[in-house]
């Protein structure tokens, strides 16, 4: 946000760089990610605590399919869950904020000019562009300032639970059909080599998106998904020996 005053011969102006449509792509790039992420992890840990317990390609893919069924509906259950719960949050604090701005506009409005004024601008001129915000889209100036949203641009939570939906089930295909189709002696080396890869492409997106330190994010991600399927196929050996 950036806040420009003019000059007598020019109108005074406020307005915003950054793009509308930002925060919403974000978010379903988030859920996307996420829902990859999650898609391998889980399907590969199914897979092989399923592969740790029985040779019988079969078997394997079977629970591998369950799985992925039932992770993609339930990531997008969750993600359309939590960010209905945001929007509706969202909106019940824009509705506050118009019912105090038609009750004490005069008091929104200071309240608006010390927010300016907090962000670095003079008195003065926190004062001159917060009458000039009310007086153009009161509403839109406090949801900015005031909570960081667009009202025009809301959290869509179709959008994330379609892209968690999607992502997890093409991130669960690839420890699902490696461990189908890959000859037998190889199975648990390839799914664990090829999972490994997916996972430090995933963190790698995941700190790119985040604007954080790629190498950590990625040593991290491949770490937490190796551990995970570790220890699912050391069960899955475990209860295998203990039935035969």
């Amino acid at each position: 946000m950036s806040v420009e005053i003019g000059t007598d011969e020019s109108p005074h102006h406020w307005h915003d760089d950054t793009d509308p449509s930002e925060g919403g792509r974000l978010n379903w790039l988030r859920a996307a990610v996420l829902g990859a992420n999650d898609g391998i992890v889980s399907t590969a840990g199914v897979v092989m605590g399923v592969a740790g317990a029985t040779d019988d390609s079969g078997t394997i893919v079977l629970a591998g399919v369950a799985a992925l069924t039932a992770g993609a509906l339930s990531m997008a259950a969750g993600e359309y869950v939590s960010v209905s719960t945001q929007r509706d949050s969202e909106k019940a604090m824009l509705a506050l904020e118009a019912q105090e701005l038609e009750a004490m506009p005069e008091t929104e409005e200071r309240e608006l000019a010390k927010m300016l004024q907090n962000k670095g601008l003079s008195h003065e001129t926190a004062v001159k562009a917060a009458r000039e915000m009310t007086e153009h889209d009161a509403l839109r100036a406090h949801a900015d300032i005031e909570f960081g949203i667009d009202p025009d641009e809301l959290t869509n939570p179709w959008h994330a639970a379609w892209a968690s939906m999607v992502a997890f089930f093409v991130g669960a295909l690839l420890p699902l059909l490696t461990i189908a189709f890959v000859p037998d002696r190889w199975r648990i080396a390839v799914t664990v080599a090829s999972v490994a890869a997916a996972l430090a492409l995933a963190g790698w997106i995941s700190a790119r998106l985040a604007l954080s330190p790629r190498t950590v994010a990625m040593v991290r991600n491949v770490g937490g998904g190796l551990l995970a399927m570790g220890v699912t196929y050391l069960i899955g050996m475990l209860f295998g020996t203990a039935i035969a």
